[in-house]
């Protein structure tokens, strides 16, 4: 059996979705297609592949193959590559996944820019705030807000994201301004419900995290929508940094109760650490890297 054949039968079975597409793309018959999963499967004496009249889905022994070998069958293109002189231009596709603001603020556009320099990757950036699986999904590379768990991919600290309080200069002139958290209890709140409770929020007081009581009169599923109605005055909201800072800029917000912010989250980005990485992932770190720690090292 040749392995490497069996490897990129198996990867493009899983990417294709089914016996018949991957015959297709392969240019083979489908038994053929078919006798060499199970050569394969009886050679690791594991089922890879979960057959069903109506579809096809990998075992979980069946994701974590496809997965390593996607890595070498990159690794032996490399080198094929590299011996025929073509390793300085990097192509292929390469998945990103970063949070929907973040994504949409800083890596859109430097996706862009990216592509005038690598003409020959094709980016497919998929925008979430949950936290994706990489094999299931594909993803060459995350950027991520928060700590991390997973120990068997390589992170790099790109940054910060403060949790701040703001509102605008017309809000602050007709209110005040909080000196204290224990002072939000007389102004008018505004919470995005996935960065904070509408009742109550989190500060530093002291050494000790303290929940500090208070009335949202408005309480919002989008932080677009928290940012606008605090710029129109509608009173205090709690935001990550980077998703105001906008706004601050153009001084339509301000920042209160700096020095009570709770510690702020790390964001990374993430790639997987086994092997030798494929060029395009090398070279999309080594270019945006750089940039995003310039845009985001202050949080």
């Amino acid at each position: 059996m040749d392995r490497l054949d069996a490897m990129s039968v198996i990867v493009t079975v899983a990417e294709a979705g089914s016996l018949s597409a991957a015959s297709r793309q392969l240019r083979m018959p489908v038994t053929t297609v078919s006798r060499k999963i199970a050569d394969l499967e009886s050679h690791l004496k594991v089922r890879l592949l979960n057959r069903s009249t109506r579809k096809l889905a990998l075992t979980d022994a069946g994701r974590n193959y496809v997965e390593t070998a996607k890595r070498i069958l990159d690794q032996v293109e490399e080198v094929e590559r590299a011996t025929t002189g073509e390793y300085t231009t990097p192509k292929g596709k390469l998945t990103i996944t970063a949070p929907v603001s973040l994504g949409r603020m800083h890596i859109v556009p430097m996706v862009v820019e990216f592509r005038r320099a690598f003409p020959e990757i094709d980016v497919r950036l998929i925008l979430s705030d949950g936290v994706l699986n990489h094999l299931d999904n594909d993803i060459d590379i995350a950027v991520r807000i928060g700590n991390l768990s997973d120990s068997s991919l390589v992170a790099t600290r790109i940054g910060v994201a403060r949790r701040v309080v703001c509102g605008s200069p017309a809000y602050f002139a007709e209110k005040g301004r909080p000196k204290r958290p224990e002072d939000l209890s007389r102004h008018d709140c505004i919470t995005f419900e996935n960065m904070a409770s509408p009742t109550a929020w989190g500060f530093m007081v002291g050494k000790k995290e303290k929940s500090i009581r208070l009335h949202s009169w408005l309480s919002v599923t989008s932080a677009e929508a928290a940012i606008d109605a605090a710029i129109a005055g509608g009173g205090l909201t709690r935001m990550l940094s980077y998703k105001m800072d906008g706004a601050r800029r153009a001084g339509l917000l301000e920042l209160a109760l700096e020095p009570f912010e709770l510690s702020p989250w790390p964001i990374h980005i993430i790639y997987p650490g086994q092997g030798l990485l494929p060029l395009k992932v090398r070279t999309f770190l080594n270019w945006a890297t750089p940039r995003l720690k310039a845009a985001l090292v202050h949080g």
